[in-house]
C-alpha cells in the first residue's frame, strides 16, 4: 500500500511587541495555534511569538 500523504502547512511566527514575522515554520494542519517566546532581533530580548498564517 501507498503512504498517504500528510498535509503540511508554513506558518509564520510573528513578534507580538514589533509585528514583525521573524520565524517559519512547516507543520501539520489541525491543532490549537503556537504561542512561543522567541529572540526578536529588533528589540534584542526574547518575546512572545504567535502563529499567523500568510
Amino acid at each position: 500500500m501507498a503512504k498517504s500523504k500528510k498535509k503540511v502547512e508554513t506558518v509564520f511566527l510573528v513578534c507580538e511587541e514589533t509585528g514583525d514575522y521573524n520565524y517559519t515554520l512547516r507543520r501539520r494542519t489541525g491543532g490549537e495555534k503556537l504561542r512561543l517566546r522567541k529572540y526578536c532581533p529588533r528589540v534584542r530580548k526574547h518575546t512572545w511569538h504567535a502563529e499567523k498564517k500568510k
